[in-house]
């Protein structure tokens, strides 16, 4: 499973504009239509759309994913990208006994706890300070990095994931499965 949101343009009508909002634009400026925010829950092989929550434009993509989270379990591997990363998702999935790969992104760094045989690492997510004040602790992950050459040019990219038994789940795979 995946998943992802998007934002599309709906009818200029009054109600569309109380409901879902216009994004910003330079001063001076009118933006042509409202914005509605789309967060979907799809199943990755067949693109089918299990769960979709639609919003306010102004709605973080972020806040409205972990709405959809309720329909995890563990028979679910689930993927997400670099603009879902954070403690929240990581700690939804695992609480609903799911298991995820999530990218992340450039500026998020991880302490290597212990490297594993195939280069990837341990180490651990910290919770941030909502989910501190409810009692959260820090969550053991797995970290895998990788290259793909993209139009000659070298890409570094991240995955986190609780999938840690390297023999059962190898991490180019993941990396693979992922990156499709």
């Amino acid at each position: 499973m995946a998943i992802d949101g998007t934002v599309f343009d709906v009818p200029d009508t009054p109600t569309n504009a109380g409901l879902f909002g216009y994004p910003g634009s330079p001063k001076g400026t009118y933006p042509a239509f409202p914005k509605v925010r789309l967060v979907f829950l799809v199943e990755a092989g067949t693109h089918l759309i299990i769960y979709a929550f639609c919003c306010s434009y102004r709605m973080g993509e972020k806040r409205n994913a972990l709405k959809l989270l309720r329909s995890i379990n563990s028979s679910i591997l689930l993927m997400w990208d670099r603009g879902l990363h954070s403690f929240k998702m990581v700690h939804a999935v695992i609480k609903q006994q799911g298991f995820f790969t999530g990218r992340l992104p450039a500026y998020v760094k991880f302490e290597v706890v212990k490297t594993l045989t195939n280069g990837s690492y341990l180490s651990w997510i910290a919770p941030d300070g909502v989910s501190i004040k409810k009692g959260a602790k820090r969550i053991s992950v797995h970290i895998i990095e990788y290259v793909i050459e993209d139009n000659g040019t070298l890409k570094t990219y991240r995955l986190i994931t609780n999938l840690i038994d390297v023999a059962k789940f190898p991490a180019l795979i993941l990396a693979q499965d992922s990156h499709q």
